[in-house]
């Protein structure tokens, strides 16, 4: 361990770290020598990126050229925003983002092609038959893969289109095209560019039970009949108080298929069994720090060539998720820098844990 880490580690388990001052202190005063996430991590490192603040935040641009080697298109490339009416699309956001990622040297990917929830209206308003329905799947899927050919070299190509029980979520998709728009997607996107590595992506895989079961079975029957799919995306919005086991269990299952796998929208949240706002104390922020170790440990542990990589989706806790719906962005604390994008004990602990076998 090099002394730069001993110092950080120490600082950490100091009296200075306790109660409200676990967020509290600037952490490039601390750590003006800690080496990066990307500089330590062994496999790609990212998150999901928001375009508006990445255009008017400086500290929030730097933070992303500053620790990460990959991007997600947070919200910037859903169909409501590439293809906002019928016979629009709208480039301007995430050909933005994908030339921002290209002058950083980083990688980008693409989230997400289709979507169970959340179309445009004129989509959830479409009439026609199936055969219709199949074209415009098509049309939009192509149009999109065909745009970002050779920039974007990775999708999820269809996102969260199951329940918790194993069953497929009622969708526009499913109810006017059937069990087969799954395949169909996946398909359509492997024609628009060949060499892209098509994900599909989900939540709530890491606790296993019937929905991992059913990814599964479709990731078989898929490889079966050779439909193109090349890796599982687990969303991974979790809490603190989920066990090791359980966390990297879910890893395991999706590295059992063989696949490439991508811890794709990575936040550990702190708030349970607490009120909307609170403050983050000792406790909840070593837990956090286990818990972010735990997953990077364990990701790290599948095959080489199955580590896709990990996302956290967004940066500080004040962008993240779980934050959104509320006013106030102090109601969780769920990311590795908090609201103002100082490093957090989650972030050392994963500095320390991967410099160990590096």
């Amino acid at each position: 361990m090099s002394i730069r880490l001993v110092i950080v580690l120490l600082l950490l388990c100091s009296p200075f770290f306790s109660n409200s001052n676990v967020l509290a202190v600037h952490s490039e005063a601390i750590v003006a020598d800690t080496p990066t996430l990307k500089s330590v991590v062994p496999f790609p490192v990212g998150a999901a990126i928001n375009i508006k603040l990445l255009r008017k935040h400086q500290g929030y641009r730097n933070k992303i050229i500053s620790q990460y080697n990959s991007i997600t298109a947070e919200n910037a490339m859903k169909f409501g925003k590439l293809h906002p009416s019928e016979d629009v699309f709208r480039w301007a956001d995430a050909d933005e983002l994908v030339n921002f990622a290209r002058t950083n040297g980083m990688r980008i990917h693409g989230h997400t092609l289709i979507w169970s929830a959340k179309n445009p209206k004129w989509v959830d308003a479409y009439k026609g038959d199936k055969k219709a329905w199949k074209k415009l799947l098509k049309t939009h899927i192509q149009t999109v893969v065909k745009h970002f050919k050779g920039r974007v070299k990775s999708w999820d190509v269809v996102n969260e289109a199951f329940e918790d029980n194993g069953k497929l979520k009622k969708c526009v998709w499913l109810e006017n095209i059937g069990p087969e728009y799954l395949e169909l997607a996946f398909q359509y996107a492997h024609e628009a560019d060949p060499k892209a590595l098509l994900f599909f992506n989900d939540y709530g895989q890491e606790y296993g039970g019937r929905k991992m079961e059913a990814i599964l079975k479709m990731v078989k029957d898929f490889k079966a009949r050779k439909i193109p799919i090349h890796g599982l995306g687990l969303q991974m919005h979790v809490v603190v108080r989920m066990s090791d086991n359980g966390l990297a269990k879910g890893i395991r299952m999706a590295a059992s298929t063989g696949l490439l796998v991508h811890v794709s929208e990575l936040e550990i949240s702190v708030r349970y069994k607490k009120p909307k706002v609170f403050q983050m104390d000792d406790e909840l922020a070593n837990l956090q720090a286990h818990k972010y170790k735990t997953v990077f440990e364990a990701f790290r542990s599948i095959p080489k060539k199955q580590q896709f990589g990990i996302t956290t989706w967004n940066v500080g806790d004040a962008d993240a998720f779980r934050n959104g719906p509320y006013k106030n962005k102090n109601h969780d604390h769920p990311m590795l820098f908090d609201m103002y994008y100082r490093a957090k004990p989650a972030y050392y602990a994963i500095i320390n844990a991967m410099s160990r076998r590096n």
